[in-house]
């Protein structure tokens, strides 16, 4: 029940511009706090986690996560809607018995989903996403707390996100993170980059069979709540650098400058490479140390651990004794916000959106290794960001001391202006 709106006398606060809460609706109109709907990637979470920051609603969220089965056959049916794969683990634990000799491979343990499980972000207990549950939160704490952000990112977490839209529409704004492909309208705000739409131009169009292009997604131009990012969200602002650069500020300081940061990610579906990319990195490295201070290289979480093994073991064997390389070697703690702050210049593979979003914004020089190997929507992306003056291609010939600097790709906080205006065309606003 929304409280009666009495006309404001003269003189009243309302009517000279400043507005109590109370007289505002209260906490009906106020958005107080955040759920999250996590799928378990570092990647994906880490969007919808940076959003709610973004929003100044980072000490108010809820982190839950949806979880499948894992081992054996499980890792056969990650195609599957993931209410689907559930309902199926759970059939085939029933006739067999959990037998692990008959639905898992030589080796490998089925792994039951967590009811807690935030070891991957550091969390000791992460919620298992229910809709039922967060329906029930939204509605009977509206009263007391107001509106539930809803911010949800993969697509696993679509079903449950569109889930709580349609059972809680009156007390929740939903914002789906990377295109769900169809039925837009099943949340509030949709947020996809910009080439999540490239099958619609004329040269994806060339490159897909006629008869396969109605299956190709997605098949319109985005509508009025789809709001469109260059690449993707993540927590890095410039306070985040500043905190980062105090935090790492003993080991980073004493650094010869200038500092080149390398991040290696891993073959992708849409960016296949091997042994001869590592190969090609390694040659232009030892060309471009003559002006480097100092280079640090990382390898993120999700690099395709047999591609990392081998890719790592070159880069080792061929860089890891020159005084000037520091090669992480992936125990904690993560340098990855050290590097951020700290580096002069970028070189990243091609693969990552996220690993390249992050570093152009910094502002910083970043050079792309391995572009010419992607495909799809992923040479879109790449153009975009040379358009801009935000990347260049790492030949090996480049003078790392020699800078250059761009706008920051700014996503996140663009994204958060856009849903302060959804809120407002909905009589609710954001809690100052």
């Amino acid at each position: 029940m929304k409280p009666i709106r009495l006309p404001e006398p003269p003189g009243s606060p309302q009517s000279m511009g400043g507005v109590p809460d109370i007289f505002e609706g209260g906490v009906y109109g106020v958005v107080r706090r955040a759920v999250v709907i996590g799928n378990g990637f570092p990647a994906s979470e880490n969007q919808s986690i940076g959003l709610v920051r973004a929003l100044g609603l980072s000490e108010r969220q809820t982190l839950y996560r949806i979880t499948r089965p894992t081992g054996g056959i499980n890792e056969l049916l990650h195609w599957l809607p993931v209410s689907f794969h559930k309902k199926l683990y759970y059939i085939i634990c029933r006739i067999y018995g959990l037998s692990q000799i008959l639905i898992a491979r030589r080796g490998e343990k089925i792994a039951r989903p967590p009811t807690a499980n935030g070891g991957g972000i550091g969390l000791s207990s992460v919620l298992e996403a229910d809709v039922k549950n967060i329906v029930r939160m939204a509605k009977e704490t509206f009263d007391k707390d107001g509106p539930l952000l809803v911010v949800a990112s993969g697509r696993d977490t679509i079903s449950i996100a569109s889930s709580i839209k349609r059972l809680a529409s009156e007390n929740v704004f939903v914002v789906q993170i990377q295109h769900p492909r169809s039925h837009l309208d099943r949340f509030d705000m949709v947020v996809t980059p910009q080439h999540d739409y490239y099958p619609l131009t004329p040269s994806a169009q060339q490159q897909v069979p006629r008869f396969l292009r109605k299956w190709i997604t997605p098949r319109e131009a985005p509508d009025e709540h789809v709001i469109l990012t260059v690449g993707a969200l993540h927590q890095v602002d410039f306070a985040v650098l500043r905190n980062a650069a105090k935090a790492w500020h003993d080991e980073f300081a004493p650094l010869p400058k200038p500092l080149l940061v390398v991040n290696i990610g891993g073959p992708t579906r849409y960016c296949r490479y091997s042994t001869d990319l590592a190969k090609q990195l390694i040659t232009s490295l030892h060309n471009v140390l003559t002006s480097c201070g100092s280079v640090r290289i990382s390898f993120t979480r999700r690099t395709p651990e047999k591609a990392c093994l081998i890719i790592s073991k070159l880069i080792r064997k061929e860089l890891g004794t020159n005084p000037k390389v520091y090669i992480w070697d992936g125990e904690e703690p993560n340098p990855h916000m050290g590097n951020l702050a700290w580096a002069d210049t970028f070189l990243v593979t091609a693969d990552s959106v996220s690993m390249l979003s992050e570093a152009c914004s910094t502002g910083k020089p970043v050079y792309v290794i391995g572009a010419e190997r992607c495909t799809w929507k992923f040479v879109e992306f790449h153009k975009k960001l040379r358009e801009r003056g935000m990347v260049r291609p790492f030949t090996g010939l480049e003078d790392i001391s020699e800078s250059w600097s761009y706008p920051p790709l700014n996503d996140t906080a663009d994204v958060a202006n856009q849903v302060h205006r959804a809120l407002a065309k909905r009589g609710w606003k954001l809690r100052p």
